[in-house]
């Protein structure tokens, strides 16, 4: 009859919460993150001790690296051969580890990220330093566990004989935890040790006067003082780490610059391919080569630039934009009292400490044992030479060994340990002169016990024991910090010049928010005809530009758009242009009103706004220089349905006039208007009546003698001369342009101040547009209504007016190449 199975019936969530329980225990405990006491993560202990035990050390010959793997494997670590390799491959790399734990011939990898050789053809040993992790281990300093399969015991932890988990650092990811610690100088963390067992109640801040920051094996500048202290202080924090660079000029007035360090755990082919892809991209202009030079001698990567190049300014972009500076984030997590922590300094510190006592009470106990139990033997020694005829006597009367034992325990009081010594004595020990030498023997033992129940007697002597150890340590093993600290994060601020070709383009922007840039070359193949528009849209700017520029565009809500030339879209001048949501989200019945180019924010200029409700607004166009812009940025507060109408940029010099719809005319210097802030709301420009609005504010010179002109919704335009105005000041009702009628009375719909190459274009109710010439119109007074241009009855009222965008050029001093 067949056994009975038995299964059980257990919920599903309940059998993964308890195995992955496990599972997550084991992984936090046991494989990712270091213990606090010796710094090293289970297989790592694992590989160190496994190569002490086959006597695998510093002051042997290389033994190949499989034997190793195969030991860690079969005696204590049953995982993938390759996961032990690689742990023990990264022990040996110097640009990884501080101080490296083991040494290795043959390919043990690259900073390129380069695998190493295979464990067949590498061969290790293990280093001077790591040694001192192991010393006094068969001491009893630690405890020791079963191996996995109860043939074996191993360490549960090292007696770690220097702070390694500060000198080398650690990194790992487990399940909910995941570390990063980063090296140190060894003679800086001992020095902090020694401190902390003087002064246990030390601050950071006093233990940072010690321990300046993390030192890495690959050197570069750490910046940050301030993330370093608070790293230090909670276990967690950040800092900006960069390699050295520099610039040095090469033949052809050109230069380079040589980079010979960078920032830890980077990889340099990736880094160098970044920097590649940005000249070949043309992310960055100014970039001639990219080599990486790095030989036996040392790292070098050169980055040659082209002539005349603002070195600096790429040098700042490459540190942005690469890995050539990088920020390194603090999290010290590591196992204290089986559980991950994250600790501060003091607390890593600490544990440190608390661990070398706990080593150091053990061994001196361990010695104590061994000294009191030789001396024992010795005076066993010294007392049977003194009656050697006598013992010699008996032990020849003796059947066996056992016998003679007896015997002499029986007849001269020696003790079972003693008579065994005596029984193993050789016959050429029993010389005349080696009573002098055990007698001498026997007094550096009682020397040394009393030393020793010192030591376990007195705290104060114990760590003083500690400290010697380890200031012998530091003499030994310490070497010059490798990576320079500084005090503050500097800002990378990047000229447009480094990033950008200086080329002359065309941009092109309609009212209704098509915008593109275009190539002189295209413009001019099509003649400047054939601008691809939507009907009933127009443009509001056609400007020759440089690529380097920013274009500044205005809406009707009091919003604006910073817009980088060189970031606009490169369209064709017969395609339409890209509508402005696709880069800078606006609202569905926002229209822009005016562009205004900006190629320097430093200069003594400002914006005027003119809105419908009868404001104007004065600010410097400074503070319209925004490092933000991927959304539209408020140019002005608007009170309730109030809109703008027209924007101008001056230079503080200029006339302003107003017209409203009810056809006054208002004229006044800019000066009226007090400076404001950018969010400002202004102040009154012009007196209105009930119903009545600006229809448009306009700006000019006051040396100039312009016209004026207004276009009516019945179709009458009317061409007046300024000096039928009289100049007045802010806020005033201003004059009358417009005959009054009482039948169907004139009302405004355009108005502007007009030159002599400027036309004029207007859109009826009836969808039609035409355009006129105002300088063919004669002048007229102040009272009449000017003529008509439109049959109203057959063509439809003039709903909008506006004056055609000619082709300009602001900086006429293009940027030369």
């Amino acid at each position: 009859m067949s056994q009975p199975e038995n299964y059980l019936d257990l919920p599903l969530e309940e059998v993964i919460g308890d195995r992955f329980g496990r599972y997550s225990k084991y992984i936090i405990q046991e494989r990712a993150l270091p213990d606090a006491r010796d710094g090293l993560k289970p297989v790592q202990r694992r590989i160190l001790y496994a190569m002490h035990e086959e006597k695998n050390t510093y002051d042997k010959n290389f033994r190949k690296s499989a034997k190793t793997v195969g030991t860690v494997i079969g005696n204590y670590h049953p995982h993938g051969d390759s996961s032990v390799y690689e742990a023990m491959i990264r022990l040996s790399q110097d640009w990884k580890v501080r101080n490296v734990l083991v040494e290795m011939h043959g390919n043990n990898g690259s900073t390129d990220g380069d695998p190493p050789a295979a464990m067949r053809y590498t061969e290790a040993r293990l280093s001077k330093i790591a040694s001192e992790l192991l010393r006094d281990i068969e001491k009893e300093t630690v405890d020791f566990i079963p191996n996995f399969d109860d043939t074996d015991s191993e360490p549960v932890v090292l007696p770690a004989k220097f702070p390694n988990l500060l000198v080398n650092g650690s990194t790992g990811i487990s399940a909910g935890y995941a570390t990063d610690i980063p090296p140190h100088n060894l003679a800086e963390v001992i020095d902090a040790v020694i401190m902390k067992i003087d002064k246990p109640t030390v601050s950071v801040e006093e233990l940072m006067k010690v321990i300046k920051g993390p030192d890495f094996p690959t050197g570069g500048i750490i910046q940050g003082m301030e993330g370093i202290k608070k790293a230090y202080e909670t276990g967690r924090g950040k800092v900006m780490v960069r390699g050295k660079a520099k610039v040095e000029d090469i033949r052809g007035n050109r230069q380079q610059i040589v980079i010979d360090e960078i920032p830890y755990e980077i990889n340099k082919a990736s880094m160098v391919k970044k920097m590649d892809e940005l000249r070949i991209d043309r992310k960055v202009e100014g970039i001639a080569e990219v080599r990486d030079e790095t030989d036996r001698t040392g790292l070098r990567v050169v980055v040659e630039l082209k002539k005349e190049v603002n070195s600096e300014g790429i040098l700042n972009y490459l540190y942005k934009n690469t890995d050539l500076q990088v920020t390194y984030h603090f999290n010290m997590v590591a196992i204290q009292d089986k559980t991950p922590k994250v600790l501060s300094l003091p607390s890593m510190l600490d544990a440190y400490i608390s661990h070398q006592k706990e080593v150091m009470v053990r061994q001196t106990t361990y010695d104590l044992r061994k000294a009191n139990e030789r001396a024992h033997i010795v005076e066993g020694l010294i007392k049977a030479i003194s009656i050697l005829d006598e013992l010699i006597a008996t032990i020849r009367a003796s059947k066996d060994k056992q016998d003679a034992k007896k015997r002499i325990i029986d007849k001269y009081e020696f003790t079972e340990a003693q008579a065994e010594a005596i029984v193993m004595l050789q016959l050429y020990r029993l010389t005349n002169t080696d009573i002098t030498s055990l007698e001498k023997e026997a007094d550096e033992l009682r020397k040394k016990i009393v030393e020793m129940e010192s030591i376990l007697g007195s705290e104060k002597k114990l760590y003083q024991t500690i400290k010697k150890d380890l200031r012998q340590l530091k003499k030994t093993f310490s070497d010059e910090r490798r990576t320079v600290i500084e005090n503050k994060i500097e800002e990378l601020k990047i000229d447009i010049e480094v990033t950008v070709a200086s080329e002359d383009i065309l941009v092109s922007v309609t009212r209704d928010g098509y915008i593109k840039r275009t190539s002189l070359r295209s413009y001019g193949a099509s003649n400047g005809e054939d601008l691809a528009i939507k009907d009933e849209d127009h443009l509001v700017g056609l400007l020759e530009l440089n690529t380097k520029d920013k274009i500044l565009l205005f809406t009707n809500q009091g919003k604006y758009l910073f817009l980088p030339v060189h970031e606009l879209p490169d369209i064709r001048w017969k395609d339409i242009g890209q509508h402005i949501s696709n880069i800078v989200s606006i609202d569905k019945n926002e229209r822009i009103i005016q562009t205004i180019p900006v190629r320097d924010f430093d200069q003594d200029n400002y914006l005027l706004f003119f809105t419908k409700n009868g404001m104007i607004k004065r600010s410097e166009l400074s503070l319209y220089d925004a490092t933000r812009y991927s959304k539209a940025l408020i140019a002005l507060n608007l009170k309730n349905d109030d809109e703008v109408v027209n924007v101008y940029q001056t230079n503080g010099n200029s006339d302003v006039f107003l017209a409203s719809n009810k056809g006054y005319g208002l004229w006044y210097h800019e000066s009226e208007v007090s400076v404001v802030g950018q969010r400002a709301a202004g102040v009154k420009a012009i007196q209105l009546k009930e119903d009545e609005y600006v229809v448009n504010g306009q700006v000019f010179d006051d040396l100039s003698e312009p016209s004026i002109l207004v276009v009516t919704q019945r179709g009458a335009c009317k061409r007046m001369r300024l000096r039928e105005f009289e100049k007045s000041s802010r806020a005033k009702r201003g004059l009358v342009m417009l005959r009054e009628l009482k039948n169907k009375p004139h009302r405004v719909k355009g108005f502007f101040v007009i030159n002599e190459n400027d036309t004029i274009s207007f859109e009826t109710s009836k969808g039609e547009t035409h355009s006129l010439f105002p300088l063919e119109l004669s002048t007229s007074d102040r009272y009449s209504n000017g003529s008509f241009v439109i049959d109203t009855d057959n063509q439809g009222e003039v709903t909008d007016v506006w004056k055609k965008a000619t082709y300009s050029k602001p900086f006429m001093d293009s940027i030369d190449e």
